[in-house]
């Protein structure tokens, strides 16, 4: 998710973020019914089908379809939408976790079959044309509570209870699909397999809640990080946002940047520009994490070795050109690619440091990224023209990748819950 995989040629990185959906529903009359975007013409190739196929999910776009001809106004499509966006969530959630049919031969692990079947419902309804006319903000605000409550971000709910500890993780989506298509992020998995679950660790139990999020810049720049976090982060104790990063190891990233390198997205839209932020005036070049990293390194967490990354690309105050530093920013420079890059992964955790921190919680808030190693393939198998879409050595390092993800959270909750209580 940022040019860590330009720069180092890595068969994927960390990624983003959900729609963002308009304030207000347009008055206007009927609008023609848009194409498919990018993102969702892939789902006519062969590997996407199978995965749907595998898993059970197959059937969760035309059925989201037949509930789509039987709405006769906005109001019911709308409710259709947020009963079946929400459904998938709880669905992929369940699954991940070992309830309920696996529905296929698929492991249960693979966060790709939500990713499919959102944007088979996606497509869905972005081509529906209902007989009682649909305006064009009407499409998109039943768009973006599609995205919103497929992907958690509407679900996020801690009980009231006494000595419980508060987590909020985020994921994202499959990226750099036309490398590969099969892909998986073991992010997005991450964050199916932990939602809802309750960690223990030496200071307590901890309820981590999660979302995932799209890899589009638009829907970064259309608040989409911002909006599903803000309600949530003066409620927790921890955060962290998690990507998909280098090969063989965890990182968490020391510093974030303010800058887009303009790596193409999952629509294929490249952006190269500042990080577009409210109230850009006061816009810092750099942000910070408040994770516990100097714990978590030292802590033996998994298979993977885990590193305080510090380097970041900077033009130095008075400078014109970009220099690599490999212990963090120089004073009053500007930013060309944070710990994460420059890519999604980057700004996500860009957004919510800046967040924790216009919110006045930088100094109570641990939060941060962090970047799994990147989820490859088998042995034999990797060719994403004649390879498999799974293999047990990369079901083996999906799970690996998942356990350490709650390793390395349970570590940072014990270590911040020590710190609070002296």
């Amino acid at each position: 998710m940022t040019r860590i995989c330009l720069r180092l040629g890595f068969v994927g990185l960390a990624l983003l973020t959900g729609l963002s959906a308009p304030a207000t529903v347009a008055c206007a009359g009927p609008a023609a019914a848009p194409s498919a975007t990018v993102e969702e013409q892939r789902l006519d190739q062969a590997v996407p089908r199978e995965i749907l196929r595998r898993s059970g999910f197959d059937g969760v776009a035309p059925g989201f379809r037949r509930g789509l001809e039987g709405a006769h106004s906005y109001a019911q499509a709308r409710r259709l939408v947020v009963r079946e966006g929400t459904a998938l969530w709880r669905r992929a959630v369940a699954r991940a976790q070992g309830r309920g049919p696996a529905g296929g031969d698929l492991s249960r692990d693979d966060d790709r079959p939500l990713y499919w079947a959102r944007l088979g419902m996606s497509r869905e309804l972005r081509g529906w044309e209902p007989g009682f006319g649909l305006t064009g903000g009407q499409r998109d605000a039943l768009l973006s509570e599609l995205e919103r409550t497929s992907r958690g971000q509407t679900g996020i709910r801690y009980p009231r209870a006494r000595h419980l500890r508060r987590v909020l993780l985020t994921g994202f989506d499959p990226f750099t699909l036309d490398r590969d298509i099969r892909i998986s992020n073991p992010s997005g998995a991450s964050a199916l397999a932990l939602d809802g679950t309750v960690i223990r660790t030496d200071r307590g139990p901890a309820r981590v809640e999660t979302a995932v999020f799209p890899v589009r810049w638009r829907d970064f720049a259309g608040g989409t990080v911002e909006r599903a976090l803000r309600p949530y982060l003066p409620q927790v104790d921890l955060f962290t946002t998690v990507s998909q990063g280098r090969v063989g190891r965890f990182d968490i990233e020391r510093t974030n940047g303010a800058w887009r390198g303009g790596f193409p997205d999952n629509d294929d839209v490249s952006r190269t520009e500042t990080v577009p932020v409210a109230d850009p005036a006061s816009q810092p070049q750099w942000t910070s994490t408040t994770l516990p990293y100097a714990t978590v390194v030292a802590a033996r967490t998994g298979r993977f070795p885990v590193y305080d990354h510090t380097e970041v690309t900077e033009i130095p105050a008075g400078g014109t050109d970009p220099v690599v530093r490999p212990d963090g920013p120089t004073p009053g420079s500007t930013a060309r690619a944070g710990g994460g890059g420059d890519y999604l992964s980057n700004e996500i955790a860009y957004r919510a440091t800046l967040l924790r921190d216009r919110l006045g919680l930088h100094d109570t808030l641990p939060g941060g990224h962090v970047h799994t190693p990147v989820l490859t393939f088998g042995t034999g198998n990797t060719d994403p023209a004649t390879g498999a879409v799974t293999d047990p050595e990369f079901v083996r390092n999906r799970l690996d990748i998942i356990a350490q993800v709650r390793s390395v959270v349970t570590v940072a909750v014990a270590a911040t819950a020590r710190a609070a209580h002296g």
